[in-house]
């Protein structure tokens, strides 16, 4: 493979933690230029010190934290590559039980979130003549489970949204990755979803070898670090354990 990391350059969203992070700090090691985004600026700082990453505290669902975004990344030369790793899970209600206030959030970062980043560096994206665009979804969002109904509504919707996408922008030289991810053990997924750390954890409880946010993170470096013309559409990880969204072994 050949490396082309000594320029690259890409907006990564999530980053103040969990997969997001893990993803600055491998494109970091190996040499790119990374515009490291989430909403909480002190963690962020401590990442920028650390990695060398430019930080900056932006929501991705606000119109005007994007436009100030794009600005900023303009001007300190831009970005061939966009990295959509925000996102999020609260509640795991039946549809009977749902909560409006729950679900409205879950769209919005995940879905809204993520059409409002691609739409505003779509224009740098293709202007660049090599541009990628890589969305970070679910296997949650390829196969409904019970409890699950806001999550996987607001992840089949980003999958669908990265499927539209890729067929648009093939005539501009984007190319458009998915990577859905099964069970990850990362330090907030579970606890913000479920609201406390007794039933965070039990979500692992037991099963060997969860995915880790750096698994995913090298998987995300692979997949955008192949040559432009190599486009990986669609890439499941699991966990061994994991054999379907349904089906997980838990050891005593």
């Amino acid at each position: 493979m050949t490396d082309v990391s000594h320029n690259r350059a890409a907006v990564v969203t999530g980053a103040s933690t969990g997969i997001g992070e893990a993803t600055v700090r491998a494109l970091r090691a190996d040499g790119w230029t990374i515009f490291a985004v989430a909403r909480r600026a002190e963690r962020l700082a401590a990442l920028e010190a650390e990695t060398g990453a430019v930080g900056i505290a932006a929501d991705i669902a606000e119109d005007a934290d994007v436009a100030r975004l794009l600005a900023r990344v303009t001007e300190a030369g831009g970005i061939d590559t966009l990295i959509n790793i925000a996102g999020g899970a609260r509640g795991a209600d039946p549809v009977a039980d749902a909560s409006t206030e729950d679900w409205e959030w879950m769209y919005r970062v995940n879905v809204l979130g993520t059409m409002k980043l691609t739409r505003a560096f779509l224009p740098m994206l293709r202007a660049n003549g090599e541009g990628t665009v890589l969305n970070l979804t679910s296997t949650a969002g390829l196969a409904a489970y019970e409890g699950g109904g806001g999550y996987n509504a607001a992840k089949f919707a980003q999958h669908a949204l990265t499927g539209a996408l890729r067929l648009e922008e093939a005539e501009h030289n984007v190319r458009v990755i998915e990577v859905a991810p099964g069970l990850v053990q990362t330090e907030e997924f579970a606890l913000n979803r479920l609201g406390d750390r007794q039933s965070a954890d039990n979500v692992y409880k037991g099963v060997e070898k969860p995915l880790t946010a750096a698994d995913v993170a090298d998987v995300v470096r692979y997949a955008v670090t192949a040559p432009h013309h190599v486009n990986l559409d669609q890439i499941v990880m699991r966990p061994v354990a994991q054999a379907a969204n349904y089906k997980l072994i838990r050891k005593s």
